[in-house]
């Protein structure tokens, strides 16, 4: 069987290929795909931020508003597991990502998820439509199982953010204890179930159309 080669980009090429696809007759979506920690809030940001300082109208649309809320995943008994493919919408985030493809010539609203509150805020992100490129990132947009496999198709590119895996659990840790957990909490979900979520996303690497090195 033959193995398809992906490129592997550092931030200098993905900022360029990310400019090839804003500059399509039609709105573009890229998508940016790494396990938990890899640093996809953060690249994904940079990469808005330098596409606005270019010239270039981009928005940022992140899975993670799709959680759902709390008080749903005590009632369903996914506390523990907060964060696996069972703990969001993926029906409305596929949804939102079918109506960014096609925008009707006004302001499309996106949930955000607000990490101090562990919980999703409602139109929380606003998608003007002059913006040419809409990046999403997540942990499960390369997911082939059930209603995830969806997010695939409508995704123009998607790319893998490769990190590390000792460096990715660092960063997890140090995020859980920013927002609020103590140190052996911290510990016990970065070890536990953001693990097995971990192992799970980085099993769909190989459908990614790149592989990702940018710096923290």
């Amino acid at each position: 069987m033959t193995v398809r080669s992906r490129p592997r980009y550092d931030e200098t090429t993905a900022l360029a290929r990310a400019v090839d696809l804003l500059r399509r007759t039609r709105r573009s979506v890229l998508g940016i795909a790494g396990s938990p920690g890899a640093g996809k809030s953060t690249y994904a940001e940079r990469l808005v931020r330098n596409l606005t300082a270019l010239g270039h109208p981009a928005a940022l649309v992140p899975m993670d508003g799709f959680h759902l809320a709390q008080t749903m995943l005590a009632e369903l008994g996914l506390v523990p597991v907060k964060g696996a493919p069972q703990t969001f919408d993926v029906d409305g985030y596929v949804a939102l990502l079918g109506r960014l493809r096609q925008p009707a010539g006004r302001t499309i609203w996106a949930p955000r998820f607000d990490r101090d509150l562990e919980e999703p805020i409602a139109a929380g992100l606003a998608v003007p439509d002059e913006a040419r490129l809409v990046v999403t990132e997540g942990n499960y947009l390369l997911l082939d199982q059930g209603p995830w496999a969806t997010v695939r198709t409508l995704l123009d590119e998607c790319w893998f953010l490769d990190v590390d895996p000792a460096v990715r659990r660092h960063r997890l840790t140090a995020r859980h204890v920013r927002h609020g957990r103590s140190a052996d909490e911290a510990v016990a979900r970065t070890t536990g179930s953001d693990e097995v979520n971990a192992r799970l996303v980085h099993a769909t690497r190989a459908r990614a159309d790149a592989l990702l090195s940018v710096s923290r």
